[in-house]
């Protein structure tokens, strides 16, 4: 764009900051042109900036997108959504339908102590895996992990007793932990805030798709029981942990390090991407959130930085919400199976009738996180999640002993089907980090969070409150009240917040302003320009 039409253009960009134009406009020769603007709509952006103060925004020389940086480019909407569509393109509930813990001589309270022992490690590896993630990069950690999950699921063949089921629950854990937050860090170099919480939702449902296809699978291979003297549940886990393996293998030629390092020898030598698209993605990354440019991909974080993002204190609410939310659910997700065997399905029965469930929770996932997005709500859609559990808890907890089978399944069904809202929940928490930094431990802890909860939620059930676990249930009825009230709490924190900070800000002057960028020593969510999710 020429020099005369600069003053024109950082109007043009003002105006679209505040929803009052398109995305192209006239030029003085009445041509249209795509306008290119520094960041989203006001009340997406992650940073309230203007186009006069730019150069304060701009990523560090070693970012791995720098050289495709330009504040300048322009792109039309439709070149966008043609990128995005481009990378969009881009087990043992079973084994227990099967009698595993009578095979192996374990009763409900051993189950739960070996699902207990796995959370804990699962707790303990969050932070590790994501500080040798973001050393590594994310391309290479993950792919690591699928492999030596595989290695260790397989193993789970050979399980002779209790010793060697909370031995294996072990070290699944130590895998497993990590593995969505380097999933969240790595399609964050990828995609803007606003477009995370929908990306996130489908690798909830490729996970709840692959409990439909496991329930399919395990009518089929736990007949194999007997076969070389085998159960079915050892040749469910041998067979299912094998695929896992292959899929693993392959990401470790497939996952590219950053939308400009994506060609190589199995990638394609041109990789995805011309030099247009590349310049489109880094620039609209950029402009969608500064912060992104702050850290190459494959660079660590001293110590001093990770107590930072520990303290930091901005993000507190969403942690203690990580410690509550999902409870009133992940007792009967976790015993859909065993809740249906004890009343009187058979096994292939069970398995089967697993399935509405799980349909309903990707149905739901899906919905949700799209709604949220379009009302430009999170923690409300949180809320949702607990006002749908609270009259079936109340339900499960008062219907008779003798009531029908279809009754229970159809109240167990709801509840493990209900508005899963953890996407839109790790997507706020990377949001509202404001820093690569504090995006890698922030989205960690957020899991260990849930972890813990989860430690919570398993030992709810317990022996001698089954089959209808009337107890268990009237103590999730209390937790499911406090959450409503904690998730009303924290966007009102995030509300006043940000009306704390644009009370300051929108009283500056424009040079103020600029001396502020120029001399502050805040960082990412502790700048007066920063805005919180919500």
């Amino acid at each position: 764009m020429s020099s005369r039409h600069e003053p024109r253009r950082a109007s043009l960009v003002e105006s679209y900051r505040h929803g009052s134009i398109g995305a192209t406009e006239k030029t003085a020769g009445g041509a249209l042109e795509a306008v290119s603007v520094m960041l989203p709509k006001k009340e997406d952006a992650t940073f309230e900036t203007e186009a006069a103060l730019e150069e304060y925004y701009k990523p560090i020389p070693s970012y791995e997108g720098y050289h495709r940086y330009d504040p300048e480019y322009r792109w039309s909407p439709v070149d966008e959504k043609k990128i995005i569509r481009k990378l969009d393109r881009g087990n043992i509930s079973q084994a227990l339908s099967d009698n595993m813990l009578k095979d192996l001589k374990l009763n409900t309270n051993h189950y739960n102590t070996g699902m207990t022992i796995f959370y804990v490690s699962f707790l303990c590896a969050e932070i590790p895996s994501q500080l040798v993630s973001k050393k590594l990069g994310p391309d290479r950690w993950i792919p690591i992990q699928m492999v030596s999950w595989s290695l260790t699921a397989c193993m789970q063949a050979f399980l002779k007793g209790k010793a060697s089921f909370y031995i294996c629950r072990c070290l699944l854990g130590l895998i497993e932990g990590g593995f969505i937050p380097d999933c969240i860090l790595y399609l964050s170099y990828f995609y803007k805030s606003a477009e995370l919480p929908v990306r996130l939702s489908y690798f909830w449902v490729a996970y709840q798709s692959t409990q439909i296809i496991s329930a399919f699978l395990a009518y089929g291979i736990l007949r194999l029981r007997g076969h070389n003297g085998l159960e079915g549940w050892r040749w469910l886990f041998a067979l299912e942990g094998l695929l896992t393996g292959l899929i693993g293998i392959a990401s470790f030629f497939y996952l590219p390090p950053s939308p400009t390092q994506t060609a190589s020898k199995f990638r394609g030598k041109d990789g995805w991407f011309n030099e247009h698209e590349e310049k489109v993605m880094v620039n609209r990354i950029l402009r969608d959130d500064p912060s992104k440019g702050d850290m190459h991909n494959r660079q660590g974080l001293s110590f001093k930085a990770f107590w930072a993002c520990l303290s930091d204190y901005h993000l507190w609410p969403i942690y203690i919400i990580g410690l509550s939310w999902l409870i009133p659910n992940n007792p009967m997700q976790a015993y859909l199976t065993l809740q249906l065997r004890a009343v009187g399905f058979d096994t292939f029965k069970t398995n089967l009738l697993t399935i509405p469930a799980y349909a309903l929770f990707i149905v739901q996932l899906l919905f949700w996180t799209w709604f949220s997005e379009k009302i430009n709500q999170r923690f409300l859609i949180g809320l949702v999640s607990q006002i749908w559990s609270m009259p079936l808890l109340i339900a499960l907890s008062l219907i008779p002993a003798k009531a029908s089978h279809w009754a229970k399944w159809a109240l167990s069904v709801l509840l493990v089907g209900h508005p899963y809202a953890h996407a839109i929940i790790v997507a706020i928490t990377s949001r509202n980090a404001g820093t690569v930094r504090s995006r890698t431990v922030a989205s960690a802890f957020y899991n260990m969070c849930v972890q813990a909860s989860s430690i919570v939620a398993q030992n709810i059930y317990r022996d001698d409150d089954k089959p209808l676990y009337r107890r268990g249930n009237r103590v999730l009825i209390g937790i499911c009240a406090y959450n409503m009230a904690l998730f009303i709490g924290t966007k009102a924190f995030y509300m006043y917040q940000n009306k704390k900070r644009a009370k300051i800000w929108d009283a500056m002057s424009l040079k103020e302003r600029e001396d502020y960028l120029a001399t502050t020593s805040d960082q990412g969510n502790k700048r007066l320009d920063f805005r919180f999710a919500h």
